[in-house]
C-alpha cells in the first residue's frame, strides 16, 4: 500500500507504507492524547486542590464534614499537592500536544522531563533501601532543628506533627528528646502528650512530664514510618513497579512517536 495521501494534511510522520505498521502509529498516538490528557486533567485537579488547601484549609476542612479530622492531614501538604500537580499538569500538555500536532520538541521534552523524574525515583529507592541510616541523619537535621524551633508556635507544622504521632503513637522524630530543647518545652514545662502515651491503649497523659516520657519511651515516628512500609512492602513495591511501568510506556511510546515523525 503506498501512502501518497500522507503528507497533504501537513503532517509530519514518516512515510509508512505498510497497513499495520500505519494503523499502530494512529493506535499508539490516540493512546497518548488519552493517557496525557487523564494526567492533565489529574494534574489541574491537584493544583486546584493544592492552591485551595493553601489559601483556605479552613474551608477544606469544613466541606469534609464528618471527615474532616481524617482530612485535617492534608492541610498541611498543600504546596507538595501544588508541586505535584503543576509536574503533571505539564508533563500531561506536553505529552497530549506533541502527539496530537506531532509536534517532535514536545515530545522530546515529555521524554526528557519524565525520565529525569524516573531516574530521580529511582536514585531516591536506592538511597532509602540501602542507606537508611544515612537518610535518617539527614532528615534529622532539618526536621529535629524545625521540632525545637516551631512545634507548638507554627500552627500547620504543629497540627501535621500532633497528627502523626496520633496516628503513629509516636513521639518525636527519633524520641521524647527531640522535644527537650524547643520552646514548647522549655515555656510549658510539658512534652507533647503523645510522648507519654500507654503502649498497651494508647491512651495519652494529659501531664508529660520529661520523667513519664523516659519511662513510657514511646517510639520515634521515623523508626514507626519504616516498619508501616515494611509492614506493606509487597503493596508499596506492587505501586512502585506500576508507576516505573507506566513511565517506562510513557517514554517508550513517547520516542516512537518521535522517531516515526519527519
Amino acid at each position: 500500500m503506498v501512502c501518497s495521501e500522507l503528507h497533504k494534511n501537513q503532517a509530519r510522520t514518516s512515510e509508512i507504507c505498510s497497513g499495520p505498521a500505519m494503523q499502530c502509529f494512529k493506535f499508539l498516538k490516540v493512546m497518548m492524547i488519552l493517557f496525557n490528557l487523564l494526567i492533565f486533567l489529574c494534574g489541574a485537579a491537584l493544583l486546584a486542590v493544592g492552591i485551595w488547601v493553601s489559601v483556605d484549609g479552613a474551608s477544606f476542612l469544613k466541606a469534609f464534614g464528618p471527615l474532616s479530622s481524617s482530612a485535617s492531614q492534608f492541610v498541611n501538604v498543600g504546596y507538595f499537592l501544588i508541586a505535584a500537580g503543576a509536574m503533571l499538569f505539564i508533563l500531561g500538555f506536553l505529552g497530549c500536544y506533541g502527539a496530537h500536532s506531532e509536534n517532535k520538541c514536545a515530545l522530546m521534552m515529555f521524554f526528557s522531563i519524565l525520565l529525569v523524574i524516573f531516574i530521580a525515583e529511582i536514585a531516591g529507592a536506592v538511597v532509602a533501601l540501602v542507606y537508611t541510616t544515612m537518610a535518617e541523619q539527614y532528615l534529622a537535621l532539618l526536621v529535629v532543628p524545625a521540632i525545637e524551633k516551631d512545634y507548638g508556635y507554627q500552627s500547620d507544622f504543629t497540627q501535621v506533627w500532633n497528627t502523626t504521632m496520633e496516628e503513629l503513637h509516636c513521639c518525636g522524630f527519633h524520641n521524647y528528646t527531640d522535644f527537650s530543647a524547643s520552646r514548647f518545652v522549655k515555656e510549658n514545662k510539658v512534652f507533647p502528650p503523645y510522648c507519654c502515651a500507654n503502649p498497651g491503649n494508647h491512651t495519652v497523659e494529659e501531664l508529660c512530664t520529661e520523667d513519664k516520657a523516659r519511662s513510657m519511651d514511646v517510639q520515634g515516628c521515623f523508626k514507626e514510618i519504616l516498619h508501616k512500609i515494611r509492614a506493606n512492602a509487597v503493596t508499596v513495591g506492587g505501586v512502585a513497579v506500576g508507576v516505573a511501568a507506566l513511565e517506562l510506556a510513557a517514554m517508550a511510546v513517547s520516542m516512537y512517536l518521535y522517531c516515526n515523525l519527519k
